[in-house]
């Protein structure tokens, strides 16, 4: 088939949930992919921050080829090597964990949180009305009933009504408010990003994570972290949150975790890690041994110290590389972000241009995605090198350029 036969058939057959660009994407090789017409990229998404080693990682490639001579799937009513392996080197790796449950998804390791922390305050012997969660306005947790309402932005949640109750939201980075919300001693945990993906790229404020802890624990409410974005490497440390010397009660991990199959996971601090015993909880593909045996690759080397130093090295030369281009062209308000994944807040006068942007950018052949309408997300492989970085931003700036010719209007 080619371009315009594939492009109908998502036309025809697709539920319209999404949005994507006329381009069919057929192969890639580290950070780099190439569509069904041959034409190349430079891909600053990663598949939404998954492609955590880019494309192809040849190690990655042997354990799911070995893995896959062995054995795809038996169910967790039987044990197999690689998830049990997957479960240890989580929780060692974790500092804080003494159990896993694996999964397959974001969505479903944020459902399963939650369902962990009504299960432990249930346990606690409070009454339905007193297991709220809050969560943090910017917020995305997932697209399922009970996580799209822990997402604190109505958006999500149009149309989806009755939402499930027992959720409260506070303004992210407000120590104040978040007191308030505990205030009536009816919350059962705080679930928050460390840095917000969906939200704008947002990072947590200086002393504020150690601060909802300290709330947490006067409150005797939980502590759930939401690393799926931003976690796993992502922002410099293995787990965001050890940026912010605290020990979380529950995180939940995905996306790069697999580096690109279908996997996440849910951490168990010692206060909830034996609330949940048999029959409490469960999912029939979660932590098969396919996917598990490419995570424990994943995880090693998501864990080295030297792509840690790639990590803090590229973004230091993509922070620089946006803010010239900033400087130069006045389309971006500022950057933010923690280690690779960045966000450009768009100034006054380009507000609600992000989609806009990425068109010109995929012309010019560059991947990259936004964080709602006013800004530019980028979240490439941890392991992207020197030239891929330079000719990104090279691509980018020339799909500013063409923006702002565009977007000019003639005096």
């Amino acid at each position: 088939m080619n371009t315009a036969d594939l492009l109908a058939l998502g036309e025809r057959y697709w539920l319209p949930v999404y949005r994507p660009r006329a381009l069919v994407l057929e192969r890639g090789l580290g950070s780099r992919v190439w569509d069904t017409q041959g034409r190349e990229y430079i891909d600053f998404g990663a598949g939404i921050a998954v492609n955590a080693l880019g494309h192809c990682d040849p190690d990655l490639v042997a354990a799911i080829t070995e893995q896959a001579h062995k054995l795809w799937h038996v169910s967790n009513v039987f044990y197999s090597e690689p998830p049990l392996r997957l479960a240890q080197e989580l929780v060692d790796s974790s500092g804080f964990a003494e159990r896993a449950f694996l999964c397959n998804s974001g969505a479903e390791a944020n459902e399963a949180a939650i369902k962990l922390v009504r299960k432990w305050a249930c346990a606690q012997g409070r009454a339905p009305e007193r297991r709220v969660i809050v969560t943090c306005e910017g917020s995305f947790h997932g697209r399922t009933l009970a996580t799209v309402t822990a997402t604190a932005q109505p958006r999500y949640q149009a149309g989806y009504e009755p939402l499930p109750a027992g959720f409260r939201h506070v303004p992210f980075n407000d120590a104040g408010a978040l007191a308030a919300a505990l205030a009536p001693g009816d919350v059962a945990a705080v679930m928050l990003e460390p840095v917000q993906g969906e939200g704008g790229v947002l990072p947590a404020a200086p002393g504020y994570m150690a601060h909802v802890r300290a709330l947490c624990d006067r409150h005797d409410a939980l502590l759930v972290l939401d690393e799926i974005q931003c976690g796993m490497g992502r922002t410099g440390t293995l787990f965001a949150h050890a940026q912010d010397g605290i020990a979380p009660d529950i995180v939940t991990l995905a996306k790069a975790l697999g580096c690109g199959v279908p996997i996440g996971a849910l951490l168990a601090g010692p206060k909830v890690a034996q609330v949940m015993q048999f029959g409490a909880h469960g999912t029939t593909f979660g932590g098969n041994p396919l996917v598990s045996a490419v995570a424990r690759v994943a995880l090693r080397k998501l864990a080295s110290p030297d792509l840690l130093a790639n990590v803090a090295r590229q973004s230091q030369a993509l922070r620089a590389g946006l803010e010239a281009i900033g400087s130069e062209l006045g389309v971006f308000e500022l950057v933010r972000g923690r280690g690779l994944m960045l966000g450009a807040l768009l100034a006054q006068g380009h507000k609600g241009q992000a989609a806009t942007i990425l068109d010109h950018a995929a012309a010019r052949g560059l991947l990259i995605l936004q964080a709602g309408p006013d800004v530019l997300r980028l979240v490439p492989a941890l392991n992207i090198g020197d030239v891929d970085v330079s000719e990104g931003l090279a691509r980018l700036r020339a799909a500013l350029v063409a923006y702002l010719a565009a977007h000019t209007q003639p005096a």
